[in-house]
């Protein structure tokens, strides 16, 4: 059974822009904003299940990518190639893109012009993890939407499964994130699906001695590879990221990995490099210690980058600027 995805990791940000940012931006010019968001997600999250993973995805590739200005939001025209047609993007939850949609076209119907898709995206993230057992953490509000989205600004600026230890840090590190935010960030893995290609080298051809990876439990590559078998005809095949309680935000990740059910390369990698492994062995016996670490990194990511001012705008249409960029 095909379920929407996850994908997940980490962000930092400047102490200078939570004071640009505040927790009652709404309150006058929309004061029933948080209702509408609430609202919103509980009736998606109830019809379609996989809503909260793939939407605390989309965030992440939202603010990893020149800060959170929903610029992954934005569609293709004929003279710009946004960040959504990159390879790494093309995965994204359409239940995710359909949610932040109908918030917005629901705020719009209450406070036309007045709710940036970036708030929408920030706030329903927080929602849907809450709504799925996940910790409580504060969203500053009055982000402003950005008026650029590159394909080519993509590159460079999300972990990819094939990435070393080396690299998440050092990508972590260049926008801010500790690495205890990192491995923090990665128990968005709790929840939500990878497609079978992001794993597969792990099951048919790891190495030239060993076509599986040997850290993976046996049983469980044997039915990952039965899932799996037919993933080059069928995209869709997917699995779930934690084999055990794939629905509920949970420490489970942590404990998963020493176990050898950790379904990515890289989380494999965090529950081995002596960077990361006292954290993931940490979160493994402590959930309330991970709770608390992981909401401290999403508040932190909220705030990474975000457009203030003049710097952006307040889109009509989430998919679309506000004037035809060239």
């Amino acid at each position: 059974m095909a379920f929407p995805f996850l994908f997940l990791i980490v962000l930092s940000v400047p102490v200078s822009v939570h004071s640009k940012l505040t927790l009652g931006y709404y309150q006058k010019t929309c004061p029933n904003f948080e209702k509408i968001i609430r609202e919103t997600v509980t009736n998606k999250q109830i019809n379609s299940p996989v809503t909260a993973a793939g939407t605390l995805r989309l965030f992440f590739h939202d603010c990893m990518v020149d800060g959170c200005d929903a610029s992954v939001l934005i569609s293709s025209n004929t003279f710009n190639k946004a960040e959504r047609e990159a390879d790494i993007n093309h995965s994204l939850s359409g239940d995710a893109f359909d949610v932040i949609i109908h918030a917005k076209t629901n705020l719009e119907l209450v406070c036309p012009g007045i709710v940036s898709c970036s708030d929408i995206l920030a706030q329903a993230t927080r929602d849907l993890v809450v709504m799925v057992g996940g910790p409580f953490y504060n969203v500053r509000l009055g982000r402003k939407d950005g008026m650029i989205s590159k394909l080519e600004n993509v590159e460079g600026n999300l972990p990819l499964v094939s990435d070393s230890v080396d690299q998440l840090i050092d990508m972590f590190a260049g926008k801010g994130f500790t690495t205890k935010e990192l491995v923090a960030l990665s128990g968005g893995h709790t929840i939500g699906f990878s497609h079978c290609k992001e794993f597969a080298g792990r099951l048919f051809n790891f190495s030239a001695t060993a076509p599986t990876d040997p850290d993976i439990y046996p049983k469980f590559a044997e039915k990952l590879k039965v899932m799996c078998g037919n993933f080059q005809k069928d995209s869709d095949m997917s699995a779930f990221n934690d084999v055990m309680t794939p629905g509920k935000f949970d420490n489970m990740y942590y404990q998963n990995l020493p176990r050898g059910l950790g379904l990515l390369a890289t989380d494999n990698a965090l529950g081995k490099d002596p960077r990361t492994k006292p954290f993931v062995d940490m979160y493994a016996v402590n959930q309330t210690a991970f709770f608390n670490d992981f909401a401290h990194a999403m508040e932190k990511l909220s705030v990474h980058g975000v457009k203030t001012g003049r710097k952006g705008e307040v889109r009509r249409r989430c998919d679309l600027f506000n004037s035809i960029k060239t």
